[in-house]
């Protein structure tokens, strides 16, 4: 996923906000209905303070008619009124604040689990921080889309509304007056908007952008620090954050020129004709309590279009991060879940093998073919290696049978089953993995093995004995509930390794795949994992992608790859005899390097 600062039409982004808004807060359609009623309440009772104004100086003090017990209850209403829609407010916010952080918590489910489900080829061109970015600020967007954006803009729509409705009941030609500001308010907003869209678009990705670098040079410090390239990396990080303050200044800019600047000229031009046009009338026909109401109205009138007006920068942040999340929501799953449905079985197909592999043509672009028909056999409970130069295939043939991208429909079958019609969380049960480089959680041995299965002690311990792991896990301080640190950093890496292995094991795969489980470890730890691995021989099917001969060198059967396709294929032995032959001069230069 990489940055894309060009942006796309406002509209195009406005729509795909919208559909993903009204699928967040859609379970929550009858407190926004609430919150809406509570709103218009309010901006009634708002209304009604100043033509009880108005009766309390047209009628009473004005006259002089001192009617102070009808006095007290104007000035009371006018208190009684107030208070409500305060109240009212203040009940309305409480509810939207809690659905709009509803969505959001509703939103970040969705993405993460989305995110989960996504098949490897997208993580293949996904950058981390911008991908945390979209889970946590852009959905954080949508709160801020309900309660300082959507709330506002309701509100002083209503408000606008209910005024502009009483404005005209005291003095329809002066609400005429007022109501030209209107069409000068929707030529500033338009103007602002084509002035700052672009910027608050590019600022958002390039905030990204600057997530995605900060997490990858984190990430990789020991390796930045080894090519004393901090100067370098400093100096792209800097020219990101200089793109995103310039963006962020043209956004400030427009704010600064188009919104309360303008806005609040307008207010005083329209104040200032208001008073002339009563000027202009006879002295016995006007009545002061209407100039009072008028001129308590147009800072309700022209509040509301000022803070509508205001609202377009957040409203357009919110957009773009909410049409990004959208985008992200739209990116298709996993090939696993456009699989059948098989049904389940306890056992094998009788006779078929555990992998078999028919004319298996495979490339990540069309015309640039990575493996070339493939045929290939592996028995229940046999040991397998896979062996080749850098390049072979190997690592692409460990993703295909892992489903992390999908297959040529018929070329592989599991089981005796398509991979593809195989169910997903069957799939996943009897097959395990052992990465190159072991992922361990923050977290502690037993949740490490565990993995959120919910498997019993007895069944971690059986798995961690079978890997080898279980005397050093106890060893621990606190056993097996001794916290490993981030990334496993208390543990040496044959130590990750083993529990990474434990962490298979402890599935009761079918078939376990490595991927150069050893290639990082030391001899004895090799020895380890080649113990482990004999010791599961007949009970496991398993398939090892090696490149240390060692580890395989026990194996029953060699596959040799070169340049995608099957160059040799027999045991040790027999591939040793094999004069000239790739297997035996990738061992001996292996032996030599020794």
């Amino acid at each position: 996923m990489h940055s894309d600062t060009t942006p796309k039409p406002m509209r195009a982004q406005a729509a795909q906000a919208i559909g993903l808004l009204r699928r967040a807060a859609h379970p929550d359609r009858r407190h926004l209905l609430w919150a809406t009623l509570w709103l218009i309440l309010a901006a009634a009772l708002e209304v009604i303070g100043p033509i009880l104004g108005k009766a309390l100086i047209d009628e009473h003090l004005l006259p002089r008619h001192l009617d102070f017990p009808r006095m007290a209850m104007l000035l009371g209403a006018m208190l009684v009124s107030g208070w409500i829609a305060s109240w009212l407010r203040y009940l309305q916010l409480v509810r939207l604040s809690g659905l709009a952080m509803r969505s959001v918590q509703r939103l970040r489910e969705w993405v993460f689990g989305h995110v989960l489900r996504l098949p490897m080829a997208f993580f293949d061109r996904a950058i981390t921080g911008q991908l945390i970015s979209r889970v946590t600020n852009d959905t954080e967007a949508v709160k801020t889309l309900y309660i300082q954006v959507l709330f506002v803009i309701l509100d002083s729509s209503i408000v606008l509304v209910g005024t502009m409705i009483a404005m005209a009941w005291l003095d329809w030609r002066l609400m005429l007056i007022v109501l030209a500001l209107v069409p000068a308010v929707v030529v500033i907003v338009v103007v602002y908007q084509r002035l700052s869209a672009p910027a608050v678009t590019r600022a958002r990705a390039l905030r990204s952008d600057i997530n995605g670098q900060i997490a990858e040079s984190i990430g990789g410090m020991s390796v930045l620090q080894a090519n004393n390239a901090q100067q370098r990396f400093g100096a792209r990080f800097t020219a990101t954050n200089q793109a995103h303050y310039k963006a962020r200044l043209a956004e400030l800019r427009a704010n600064a020129f188009l919104l309360r600047p303008a806005l609040d000229l307008l207010n005083v031009i329209l104040l200032a004709v208001v008073i002339y046009s009563f000027g202009q009338r006879d002295m016995n026909a006007v009545e002061v309590g209407v100039l009072y109401a008028f001129i308590s109205y147009i800072a309700r009138v022209v509040e509301p279009m000022i803070q509508i007006t205001m609202q377009f920068s957040g409203l357009q942040q919110a957009v773009v991060a909410t049409a990004r999340v959208a985008a992200l929501l739209d990116e298709a799953g996993a090939p696993e879940h456009a699989a059948g449905r098989a049904a389940p079985t306890d056992h094998a197909a009788p006779n078929a093998p555990a992998v078999r592999i028919r004319d298996l043509t495979f490339g990540y672009a069309p015309g640039q073919d990575v493996l070339h028909e493939l045929n290939l056999d592996v028995p229940q409970g046999a040991f397998f290696g896979i062996v080749g130069h850098t390049g072979s295939g190997k690592s692409t043939l460990l993703s295909l049978l892992l489903r992390y991208y999908p297959s040529p429909p018929g070329c592989i079958e599991i089981n005796g089953q398509p991979l593809a019609a195989i169910d997903n969380e069957r799939f996943r049960a009897e097959v395990g993995l052992v990465p190159q480089d072991p992922f361990l959680l923050a977290a502690s041995a037993r949740e490490n093995i565990d993995m959120g299965r919910g498997l019993s002690q007895e069944a971690i311990e059986t798995a961690a004995r079978a890997a080898h792991a279980h005397d050093f896990i106890a060893a621990l301080e606190e056993g097996y509930d001794t916290s490993l640190g981030e990334g496993g950093s208390r543990l040496s890496t044959g130590q990750k390794q083993l529990i990474a292995i434990a962490r298979a094991l402890a599935g009761k795969p079918r078939i376990l795949l490595l991927d150069e489980a050893t290639s990082h470890i030391d001899s004895a730890t090799e020895q380890v994992v080649q113990e482990a691995l004999n010791e599961l021989r007949g009970r496991v099917t398993i398939i090892a992608i090696a490149h240390r001969l060692s580890t395989i060198r026990e194996a029953d059967r060699i596959v040799v790859l070169n340049h995608g396709r099957i160059s040799e294929a027999g045991s040790h032995d027999e591939l040793m005899l094999v004069e000239g032959g790739l297997y035996q001069r990738l061992y001996l230069l292996q032996q030599l390097a020794v």
